[in-house]
């Protein structure tokens, strides 16, 4: 059996898939970037092949994408996350239908993604000036409220009425700022609501920057919060698809787009 293998290096998180030659998901890890990207990324690697039972010379192309794609010698190639979030999230989402707009949080920087009806990238637009609208964000919102990361989603809906305004576009005031409203006595639950709907309206208008267009998928960890994912759903006026592996749709892209390298390459070479 021959095996494909997609790594995403992340600023915060290194995310691996690898796929099987009918570009099915077999197995996928995620791990911290920590500051070595390049050890962890192969420490990373080593300990998925083996709790796959996957010998390493089964691995026959290997795709590397994301912020520290470079640092990964090994890898046959590498690519663009856009292009990788693209194709892992047309494959991930073969159920849904054709994905027409992606929206992808991730640690340090958020995306909004187009694509025509052949699921060509068409668009994209990209904040990574401030952590207000991203994951780390929702790390620093939970720390200093004194929840869990995942208890912000059960914290969402829980709250009543309109929901608080937060209205700084800085992650560091936006901090001072909830501190304000915890001193004021406004609850947990209403607060985190606020933040919510205040990344939610950030990352509208991402997605109005690219044109909104039906078929939403949206990726990266954030994803897993029900209550982002509601305020998002409210204020796009769209239903979203959010897949069962939110955080791993960019390195399942590149493990097929793996695939798709070493099939070419050998239909090259049987025809020479």
């Amino acid at each position: 059996m021959r095996y494909f293998v997609g790594i995403d290096i992340g600023s915060t998180a290194i995310k691996i898939s690898v796929a099987d030659e009918n570009k099915n998901l077999i197995g996928h890890k995620i791990s911290a970037s920590g500051s070595m990207f390049y050890k962890y990324a192969q420490e990373a690697l080593a300990e998925l092949l083996k709790e796959l039972s996957i010998d390493e010379s089964e691995v026959v192309y290997t795709v590397a994408t994301g912020y520290g794609r470079k640092l990964f010698k090994e890898a046959d190639e590498n690519i663009s996350e856009i292009t990788a979030n693209a194709i892992g999230a047309q494959q991930a989402a073969k159920s849904y239908g054709n994905i027409k707009t992606i929206i992808n949080i991730g640690g340090q920087d958020s995306k909004a993604i187009s694509l025509d009806a052949e699921g060509n990238v068409v668009n994209f637009a990209m904040n990574d000036r401030c952590a207000a609208g991203t994951g780390k964000f929702l790390d620093v919102v939970a720390m200093n409220l004194e929840i869990g990361v995942d208890e912000l989603s059960d914290y969402h809906f829980k709250s009543v009425g309109t929901p608080l305004s937060i209205s700084s576009t800085c992650a560091v005031f936006a901090e001072s700022e909830i501190i304000g409203l915890l001193g004021n006595n406004h609850s947990v639950e209403d607060i985190v609501s606020g933040v919510h709907y205040s990344i939610a309206k950030r990352i509208v208008k991402l997605v109005k920057r690219v044109g909104v267009k039906e078929n939403v998928y949206f990726d990266g960890g954030p994803a897993l919060n029900d209550g982002l994912v509601n305020a998002i759903e409210n204020e796009l006026g769209h239903k979203i698809f959010v897949p069962e592996y939110p955080q791993i749709t960019t390195s399942y892209g590149a493990a097929v787009l793996a695939c798709d390298a070493f099939m070419c390459n050998m239909q090259s070479e049987e025809g020479k």
